[in-house]
């Protein structure tokens, strides 16, 4: 095996699936940071507390994850499910960060 990360179609033993795997999620977790940085932004620029909930922007933002995993072949449901953890952990930590300001 060499040091590059092949596409999954490409992959022919575990050792690649795993190192593949690994990449994606190490590139998953620097998204995520880029994320809860928005959520600390978010947190400074609201005016109030109550604000940090939107019930709305929620369903949007779900709604747009489920379209995204249909248009890439994604089980939609699932992502729907990662989704509402995600905001809704998302919530919390910018409920967290707005009580820290």
């Amino acid at each position: 095996m060499t040091d590059a990360i092949l596409p999954g179609p490409e992959c022919t033993n575990m050792l690649e699936v795993r190192a593949g795997v690994d990449h994606v999620d190490r590139a998953l977790i620097a998204l995520l940071a880029r994320r809860f940085a928005y959520m600390d932004a978010a947190a400074r620029i609201k005016p109030a507390r109550s604000a940090v909930r939107d019930e709305a922007r929620k369903a949007q933002v779900i709604a747009n994850a489920c379209t995204e995993a249909r248009a890439a072949g994604v089980p939609e449901a699932l992502i729907a499910t990662l989704w509402e953890q995600l905001v809704e952990a998302s919530i919390a930590y910018e409920l967290d960060a707005f009580d820290r300001r």
